[in-house]
């Protein structure tokens, strides 16, 4: 999730206040775009969501709900009859949402999870975890902090990761959707390492738009070399938050931004920097 919405952020915290930490999602930012990372994180700004984001949490939350039924209970209808109350789980989570339902929406999450049964059949195994909250401190003090959608155990103790996309796969040649899914991957693989001591052995990722399964198996050397990768990211990002020095990036990818008319790139002006926070509250990590 799918893939921690706000790693710091300075609203009115709604839980219990936790350190400022490093996400899959504001990690992706702040390597496209520093600004971005700060409108997000930081700022918080608002942003519309995506019929695409939309239809994402909600088939996220029907899965979640379906693994929690008994194995033998999760068969297809029961998973489309579940599309309605995933729904009211997501409106619970964010009220705000409750204004964009439609029956669209439902048909679509419906033929998502229809499709998913031709992928795995979920009444012939049980996982060890869903939507599991990974909090992780690394050696130099980075704070890796995501949910992930599901951990399977074999039975001789191999641990297989497991992520949703609603959309479909990318193309053979490699492309940023695939790049950013796997850097996602990547960053549950190191936290799982570090919090369990067990390296996995397989990440899954389950597009549903389109019926394929890509797996990947990852080595320690290479999981060691992403781990450093994440500590400098997270000290490039408070070196950033020290000074309020997050430039802009200017790329194709600007035309899906929705703070145009506050980036200097394109004549805007950022709000005033509010400096870094110390604090910030349990967040969620929006489904893709």
């Amino acid at each position: 999730m799918s893939e921690v919405t706000a790693a710091t952020t300075l609203a009115e915290p709604a839980g219990p206040l936790r350190r400022p930490a490093l996400s899959p999602s504001r990690a992706s930012d702040f390597k496209q775009c520093p600004l971005l990372y700060r409108f997000r994180a930081i700022d918080r700004l608002p942003e519309p969501r995506s019929p695409a984001q939309l239809r994402g949490s909600l088939v996220h939350a029907a899965l979640e709900q379906l693994y929690g039924l008994p194995a033998a209970e999760r068969v297809h209808d029961t998973a489309l009859a579940l599309v309605e109350p995933a729904w009211a789980q997501v409106v619970a989570a964010e009220p705000e949402l409750a204004e964009t339902v439609s029956p669209t929406l439902f048909e679509e999450a419906r033929a998502l999870l229809s499709g998913y049964y031709r992928l795995e059949d979920p009444t012939r195994f049980d996982p060890d975890s869903c939507e599991l909250r990974i909090d992780v401190e690394l050696t130099d003090g980075t704070l890796l902090r995501g949910f992930v959608d599901r951990i399977d155990v074999a039975p001789t103790g191999e641990l297989r990761v497991v992520d949703y996309k609603t959309g479909k796969a990318p193309p053979a040649a490699r492309t940023m959707a695939e790049f950013k899914a796997m850097f996602q991957m990547k960053f549950y693989a190191v936290a799982l390492l570090r919090s369990r001591n067990v390296m996995p052995a397989r990440l899954r990722l389950v597009y549903l738009a389109d019926g394929q399964v890509l797996d990947y198996s990852p080595d320690a050397d290479e999981l060691l070399r992403f781990e450093r990768t994440l500590m400098a990211i997270w000290r490039a990002i408070q070196t950033a938050g020290a000074t309020g020095d997050f430039r802009p990036n200017p790329s194709r990818l600007c035309s899906w931004c929705a703070h145009q008319a506050l980036c200097p790139a394109f004549g805007g002006t950022p709000p005033p920097y509010p400096g870094w926070p110390e604090q910030s509250p349990a967040p969620t990590e929006p489904a893709a």
